[in-house]
């Protein structure tokens, strides 16, 4: 890119100047945004399998502008070059917070090489490992954060005691807390107890501190290890302790197509 190519102000995509205000060609962007080469571009829209805004596009020439919300095959693609996604498995012993203000090991060893300022989704607390999203998308990191759009997480935890059938069944029928009612999503023991220890899987949509720890001590069953294997989407799988990574074009497609379909009906009813 020379320096005379102008750039939008919030996608880092080239626009050249003679698309003036009437975007570029929607096979250009979409090459610009990875999802494919402009060819095979072309053929998928040609094939009815993109859309513009809500609406399918058959056309290559159609020309789009940045504030445009483009999907491939119903998965969203962000335009938006200066965005940055990635996942961290969060170490035992670190946490959650870019200038931890006692001096704790935080987060910023692990994003000090990136170039963009990006801040974690949530919070894990400092005993609890795994899945840690880190972005600089204020919009997707409020989607997945906040409460009232319900995103899952899945936590492997490993508590003390045989945990029963009946146990499981309270967990996700609902326990009073101190802080209010609360029910898992799901609840399954993984395994056969050993030396007094059971493995329990819980999916919660819950975003209230500590909820997994206090929800299995309530019911008898205190943690000694919770590791977050899963939110929304996103799937820890096989990345180690103390590792980060961007998010796949497919792992960014998803969160951003559940990003994208929370927010709009509530946007429809005003």
């Amino acid at each position: 890119m020379t320096s005379d190519s102008p750039v939008g102000p919030e996608t880092g995509l080239e626009t050249s100047p003679e698309a003036g205000l009437e975007g570029e060609r929607l096979q250009k962007v979409m090459a610009a945004a990875g999802v494919a080469s402009r060819r095979v571009s072309e053929d998928l829209i040609g094939a009815g399998r993109v859309t513009v805004n809500g609406d399918v596009v058959t056309e290559p020439g159609r020309r789009v502008l940045p504030t445009d919300l483009i999907t491939v095959d119903g998965t969203a693609i962000q335009l938006d070059t200066t965005r940055r996604y990635l996942m961290l498995n969060k170490p035992v012993g670190v946490v959650s917070s870019l200038a931890d203000e006692r001096g704790r090991p935080d987060l910023r060893q692990y994003t000090e090489n990136y170039e963009e300022r990006v801040f974690n989704v949530g919070r894990l607390d400092s005993q609890t490992s795994g899945l840690l999203v880190l972005t600089n998308d204020g919009d997707l990191a409020h989607v997945l954060a906040h409460p009232s759009f319900g995103v899952s997480k899945t936590y492997i935890a490993k508590v003390q005691g045989d945990v029963s059938g009946r146990t499981l069944n309270l967990l996700t029928a609902g326990i009073e807390l101190d802080d209010g009612p609360i029910a898992a999503d799901k609840a399954k023991v993984i395994g056969k107890p050993s030396a007094g220890q059971s493995m329990v899987e819980i999916e919660i949509h819950s975003g209230r501190n500590h909820i997994v720890r206090r929800m299995l001590a309530e019911v008898g069953h205190p943690v000694v290890e919770l590791v977050r294997r899963q939110f929304g989407p996103l799937h820890l799988g096989s990345l180690g302790v103390g590792q980060i990574r961007d998010l796949t074009k497919v792992e960014l497609g998803q969160i951003l197509t559940l990003s994208r379909n929370a927010i709009e009906p509530r946007e429809d009813n005003g």
